[in-house]
């Protein structure tokens, strides 16, 4: 593999030079000193000056190698030391004629004049590597085509944003204009460029040939930034964001981290507001344990309780490998809160059973689950003694080891259930519904649909697809999700817990649906890909047991509001738990047997809305259903 080989100095050739620059200031020194014109008396002493000087610059030059520095890379660093390697050898200089006065009653050099030496030596030294390392990048780099750059924010971060850029000469940007929302700067300059409003964003990219538009500003409103990056978009340009300071390599902002905008960024949504007080009001000083806590909301249902303080966090999951990332990750951000791993299987009575006597929980949040739809469709025993049957030993362990509250998290998928994943969850919020009739336990169910950035969604898949150049598969061309950061779920999660008094089943405001299909253009384009160029879309058509669209609640089901509106309360068919409880057992009585067709057609008999889409088992709801 060949490499482009720069010309470089002989080291000598860079010696050479300091030292002629040290002669030079040297005698510019003597001649600012007496104004020109060096008395006669003096003469002697000049002549005598230039070998200790020059001798004492270059031992300190040759022991500190300052001339083997590549030029063309001299950085902040490199000025540093060139300037205290000059300043110990003034100071020696110093120190040599107190000694000489102190013997002679002379100096070797006037003190002045190894003043003036210092300061003309420092900036000849320092303004020669600087001068050349900008003549290096401007014929290295002055063929390649600038690319125009518009930033977004005109505040700190734009112009820390804008010297970053003009530091990074490889690249060759121009920063052809900065806009910024805030009225007070616009039609300002900032180092030269222009501020514009937002509204002149369309005009500045069709007068230029804007490339890229960084956003940094940290008080943009992200319905605000969505536009923004949608505009962008449309006009094929590339986003990048700056991170947050506190993300800065030691302090310090270089251009490989203003990364691609995420997008996440454009599905998320402005910062929702919850009532912390009431939410540590309920979890401060109390035992709670988590279920699948090392999934992708578990871990967050984690990560947020314990800024409350709990007495005890337990953390249970059968998942080793996730837990031991967890447990490192939490003890190096929480290293004085209490908390517990507990590695078991929902499934397992006796070790939850252990789990409850030795910990004593007052809350629960079950977020374990299995949770893949084409997977279960192929596995519906699993499923059911997973999703029911595990829910059901967590459940009843709750009601007899007295829980406060035990709050259960669901899917959009068990609205009409279109597969057996959906149906397994729906059948388990039928039970612990039911058995919260029955007992103190207050039993709180939460509905949502898919979370940004969950392990197997649909963004990571995506993902994993465009860096190896495609194609990006899509099932279907009119398929539709719902969306929701994981943070933003876990956050309506504990707040549902907090206001649920007992039997609700909290659904929680997803925004607007999202088409997949333009998920995947969007993504692409965000990658700086150009469809149908770069990387393609096929369709792979719908999976066993998969919906075009997911749903919220149905048809039939009555939706109440509370007083956060990013939260509704379902109002269901309610069964009672002695019509339950023998159907439910019957359920997993028929999935210890293995027999699918039998265990299906008894979900089906149960959920009478559950109609298969795309799976074997659709025609279990033309059949009569067997006992």
């Amino acid at each position: 593999m060949s490499q482009t080989k720069y010309f470089r100095l002989p080291r000598w050739i860079i010696l050479v030079v300091d030292i002629a620059i040290v002669f030079f200031s040297l005698t510019l020194a003597y001649l600012l000193r007496f104004n020109f014109d060096i008395p006669q008396d003096e003469i002697q002493d000049f002549y005598k000056a230039y070998p200790t000087v020059l001798g004492i610059r270059l031992f300190s030059f040759f022991i500190t190698k300052v001339y083997r520095g590549i030029i063309r890379y001299t950085s902040s660093s490199d000025i540093i030391r060139i300037s205290s390697v000059l300043l110990v050898g003034t100071m020696v200089m110093f120190i040599l004629n107190f000694i000489t006065f102190a013997i002679n009653k002379a100096y070797i050099t006037p003190t002045s004049v190894l003043l003036i030496e210092f300061i003309s030596t420092s900036l000849l030294m320092i303004v020669l590597r600087i001068v050349a390392k900008m003549l290096y990048f401007e014929f290295r780099f002055s063929k390649k085509p600038k690319l125009d750059v518009i930033i977004y924010g005109a505040g700190e971060l734009g112009v820390i944003a804008k010297r970053t850029l003009d530091r990074d000469r490889a690249a060759k940007y121009n920063i052809v204009a900065f806009v910024d929302h805030h009225k007070k700067r616009i039609n300002t300059r900032i180092e030269g460029i222009k501020v514009y409003s937002p509204e002149k964003l369309n005009n500045l990219v069709d007068d230029n040939h804007v490339s890229h538009l960084i956003i940094s500003s940290n008080s943009i409103e992200k319905s605000q930034k969505n536009k923004l990056i949608e505009e962008c978009l449309n006009h094929d340009i590339t986003v990048r964001d700056v991170p947050p300071i506190e993300n800065w390599i030691n302090g310090e902002l270089s251009f490989n981290q203003i990364k691609h905008v995420k997008i996440e960024d454009l599905l998320g949504r402005d910062e929702i507001e919850i009532d912390l007080n009431k939410i540590g009001e309920q979890v401060n000083n109390k035992v709670i344990l988590v279920t699948g806590a090392s999934g992708s909301i578990g871990s967050e249902i984690c990560r947020q309780l314990l800024k409350f303080k709990p007495k005890k966090l337990i953390m249970f999951d059968q998942a080793e490998s996730p837990m031991f990332e967890l447990n490192v990750e939490l003890l190096s951000t929480y290293s004085k809160v209490n908390w517990e791993v507990v590695v078991g299987d929902i499934r397992n009575k006796e070790r939850l059973e252990n789990t409850f006597i030795n910990f004593n929980p007052q809350m629960v949040f079950h977020a374990a689950a299995y949770k893949h739809v084409p997977l279960m469709e192929n596995n519906p025993c699993e499923a059911v003694e997973t999703n029911v049957g595990g829910t059901k030993i967590l459940a009843d362990l709750s009601v007899k080891y007295s829980i406060e509250k035990f709050v259960f998290i669901s899917t959009d998928k068990a609205v009409n259930p279109t597969n057996v994943m959906g149906a397994s969850k729906r059948t388990a919020e039928i039970y612990v519904q039911s058995l919260n009739k029955v007992s103190k336990t207050k039993f709180i169910t939460t509905r949502f649909g898919n979370v940004l950035g969950s392990n197997g969604s649909v963004i990571p898949v995506f993902k994993k697809q465009i860096d190896r150049g495609g194609p990006v598969t899509v099932t279907h061309p009119e398929i539709t999700r719902f969306f929701m950061t994981i943070p933003e779920a876990c956050k309506l999660v504990l707040e549902a817990g907090t206001i649920g008094v007992g039997g609700e089943i909290f659904v929680f405001d997803m925004g607007e649906s999202v088409k997949i299909l333009d998920l995947a253009k969007k993504m692409i384009q965000l990658s700086g890909l150009q469809l149908g160029i770069d990387i393609q879309i096929t369709f792979a058509g719908l999976r066993p047991g998969e919906k075009i669209k997911e749903e919220l609640f149905s048809d039939k089901e009555m939706m109440l509001t509370t007083h956060n509106s990013k939260i509704l309360i379902a109002k269901v068919r309610e069964y009672t738990f002695d019509e339950v409880l023998p159907i439910i057992n019957n359920l997993l009585h028929l999935a210890k047997k293995q027999n699918n067709n039998n265990l299906i057609a008894g979900v089906k008999a149960l959920i009478p809305e559950y109609k298969s889409n795309n799976s074997e088992y659709s025609s279990l709801d033309k059949q009569t259903i067997k006992e």
